[in-house]
This record gives structure tokens, C-alpha cells and sequence, in this order.
């Protein structure tokens, strides 16, 4: 069997898998790196500004107010906004592929 000159990108190809899951990890790493400076940074901010740390909101202080109430919006926000970017990446990539492999025989039915 002969393979065609020109072949079909295909979406379980390894070079498609790679590129996708390159990206993906990427998209990762960024809020990964996101959540990090949240969790690392409210005890610095309590080490270099107690003052302002201390300060009352909402009957907290500044503290508590950030890690016990806004922290987990926080935490849902970025694994909302990872996993709208990340199904964003794959119909990218999926919409790429189809467009790239375009040669008529769409209509067809396996």
C-alpha cells in the first residue's frame, strides 16, 4: 500500500497530540505560575505590610479577608479561565486540521 503524496492532517496523529498537549502545557504553566504568586504572596504581603495586613475588612483583617474569602474565588477563576482556554486550544487545532484536509470528501460517513 502506497501512502498519498499529499496526506490528510489527522487529529490523532502524534505531531498533532504534541503540538496540542505543547500548548496546553503552557496554558499550565502560566496558571500554575498565577496560582503560585497568590499562595506565596499573601505571606509576604503579611511579612513587608503588616500594617496593611492588619487593616479591618468586613470585620477581618486584610489576612483572613483574602485567604479565607477571596482566595477560593480566585482558585475558581483560573481553573475556569484554564479550562475555557484550554477546550479553546483543541477546536483551534481541530478547526486547523479540518481546514488544512480539506479535499472533498467531507460527506463522508465511516
Amino acid at each position: 500500500m502506497e501512502s498519498p503524496a499529499n496526506p490528510k492532517p489527522d487529529i490523532h496523529s502524534e505531531a498533532f497530540l504534541h503540538q496540542l498537549m505543547r500548548r496546553q502545557l503552557r496554558l499550565s504553566a502560566a496558571c500554575a505560575v498565577t496560582f503560585l504568586i497568590a499562595l506565596l504572596g499573601l505571606p509576604l504581603l503579611n511579612y513587608f505590610f503588616p500594617e496593611l495586613m492588619a487593616t479591618r475588612v468586613f470585620g477581618f483583617t486584610l489576612t483572613w479577608f483574602i485567604l479565607g474569602v477571596l482566595f477560593f474565588p480566585f482558585v475558581w477563576i483560573i481553573s475556569w479561565l484554564f479550562i475555557k482556554q484550554s477546550i479553546a486550544l483543541e477546536e483551534k487545532e481541530a478547526k486547523s486540521v479540518s481546514r488544512d484536509g480539506r479535499d472533498g470528501s467531507e460527506g463522508e460517513n465511516l
